[in-house]
Protein backbone atom coordinates (compact mmCIF):
# COMPACT_ATOMS: atom_id res chain seq x y z
CA UNK A 1 0.00 0.00 0.00
CA UNK A 2 2.86 2.35 0.80
CA UNK A 3 4.32 1.86 -2.70
CA UNK A 4 0.98 2.68 -4.34
CA UNK A 5 0.62 5.89 -2.33
CA UNK A 6 4.22 6.79 -3.15
CA UNK A 7 3.58 6.13 -6.85
CA UNK A 8 0.49 8.37 -6.78
CA UNK A 9 2.26 11.18 -4.92
CA UNK A 10 5.21 11.06 -7.30
CA UNK A 11 3.00 11.47 -10.34
CA UNK A 12 0.89 14.15 -8.66
CA UNK A 13 4.18 16.00 -8.24
CA UNK A 14 5.04 15.43 -11.91
CA UNK A 15 1.63 16.80 -12.93
CA UNK A 16 2.10 19.83 -10.74
CA UNK A 17 5.49 20.50 -12.33
CA UNK A 18 3.83 20.37 -15.74
CA UNK A 19 1.32 22.88 -14.38
CA UNK A 20 4.25 25.23 -13.80
CA UNK A 21 4.33 25.97 -17.53
CA UNK A 22 1.49 28.34 -16.64
CA UNK A 23 2.54 31.18 -14.27
CA UNK A 24 1.62 30.17 -10.73
CA UNK A 25 2.26 31.01 -7.11
CA UNK A 26 5.17 29.86 -4.97
CA UNK A 27 2.84 27.52 -3.04
CA UNK A 28 2.44 25.32 -6.15
CA UNK A 29 6.21 24.90 -6.44
CA UNK A 30 6.56 23.95 -2.78
CA UNK A 31 3.69 21.46 -2.99
CA UNK A 32 5.06 19.87 -6.19
CA UNK A 33 8.54 19.41 -4.73
CA UNK A 34 7.11 18.01 -1.51
CA UNK A 35 4.96 15.49 -3.42
CA UNK A 36 7.95 14.39 -5.49
CA UNK A 37 10.18 13.91 -2.47
CA UNK A 38 7.59 12.08 -0.36
CA UNK A 39 6.42 9.97 -3.30
CA UNK A 40 9.96 8.95 -4.22
CA UNK A 41 10.77 8.09 -0.62
CA UNK A 42 7.59 6.03 -0.15
CA UNK A 43 7.99 4.20 -3.49
CA UNK A 44 11.71 3.48 -3.53
CA UNK A 45 12.85 3.35 0.08
CA UNK A 46 10.26 0.97 1.50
Amino acid sequence: MCRIIGFMLFFIGIGMLIELLIPTALWDVITAVLCLIVGYHMFCCS
